[in-house]
């Protein structure tokens, strides 16, 4: 059964670097992970299931409009959970709505957290490599306009992949 997640995309060269970063704290699983903002947590789905969800996720798309996402300064998750994290000063709303949209149909998933849109930088690492990726991103900015947001595939080797863009607002 495939795995899936649906993401907002960082554009370059954020996503670059946030992913570069990321890497060099440690934190490893990001060479298998392309930087973005989760709408949708890994989900198994079968294989019968894929067309549905492909239409379903079109559907979403064209319900929501283009958004400008600012990524200013880091938060955590601890002690919850070991996640630090760059935060939205501006769209989490709007990725929340989307989120909700796209969380129904084929993919009602129930989710373990609270959905909160955030950028992942560190994960799963002691907790003063934690406490230097919170400082070392303090001052860490970029605005953006989400267009689209995408349908990643997991693979063993490759991990997760985009495999289908959906542009926001029915744009073709």
């Amino acid at each position: 059964m495939p795995t899936i997640g649906v993401a907002v995309a960082i554009p370059e060269p954020w996503a670059r670097d946030l992913q570069h970063y990321r890497m060099s704290v440690g934190d490893l699983t990001a060479t298998q992970i392309p930087t973005h903002i989760t709408l949708i947590p890994p989900v198994e789905v079968g294989v019968e299931d894929l067309d549905a969800v492909e239409d379903h996720l079109r559907d979403a798309a064209a319900a929501v409009a283009p958004f400008e996402v600012h990524l200013r300064g880091t938060g955590s998750f601890r002690p919850v959970s070991p996640v630090v994290f760059v935060t939205l000063a501006e769209g989490i709303s709007a990725c929340e709505q989307l989120a909700d949209v796209v969380r129904q149909g084929p993919l009602a998933v129930e989710l373990q957290f609270p959905y909160h849109p955030h950028v992942t930088v560190a994960h799963h690492l002691p907790d003063d490599v934690l406490d230097r990726a919170f400082d070392e991103l303090a001052d860490f900015e970029c605005v953006f306009e989400a267009t689209a947001f995408h349908l990643y595939l997991h693979d063993e080797d490759e991990g997760w992949r985009p495999t289908l863009e959906f542009r926001l607002g029915g744009e073709a």
